[in-house]
């Protein structure tokens, strides 16, 4: 036989043996499927965590008339229609470096550099940001490191 104690706003059960030896009796409802980026209807959810938030950034407007563009395109290649919305929600995001540069440098690595993401990071860097200290060559380096030696 368990035993239920209180304590302020905890509650403590000790089980017994004899109380794990019966199997339980407890049924849990049927877990519904979590909708995805794309609803059953072939809406977009715009509040899938797949899309990071990007709907609901400072460009959140601009980020879903493109890519509602690019999702209901019919055109061959896929999107070709939607270059003016993709511009000017890069050049949205060039307005906020502070808000999405975070994501992109994450993009840099995984893509070497490549995409919209990359150009906007490059693109809309603040002076602010970059450090006046003169990089030297590889062959520079290495001069000095053989001097040194």
């Amino acid at each position: 036989m368990s035993l239920c104690k209180s304590y302020g706003k905890d509650k403590v059960i000790f089980a017994t043996k004899e109380d794990h030896a019966t199997p339980s009796k407890v049924e849990l409802p049927d877990s519904e499927p979590r909708p995805g980026l794309i609803l059953e209807n072939g809406d977009i959810n715009w509040n899938c965590p797949c899309l990071g938030g990007m709907a609901i950034g400072p460009c959140g407007n601009e980020f879903r008339e493109a890519f509602s563009c690019f999702h209901y395109s019919q055109a061959q290649p896929k999107g070709s229609e939607c270059y003016e919305a993709f511009s000017t929600m890069n050049e949205c995001m060039r307005n906020y470096p502070g808000v999405y540069k975070q994501n992109l440098n994450e993009d840099e690595e995984d893509d070497n550099g490549a995409g919209v993401a990359s150009m906007i990071a490059d693109e809309g860097e603040e002076e602010d940001d970059v450090d006046d200290v003169p990089v030297k060559a590889e062959s520079e380096s290495n001069a000095v490191a053989t001097k040194a030696k």
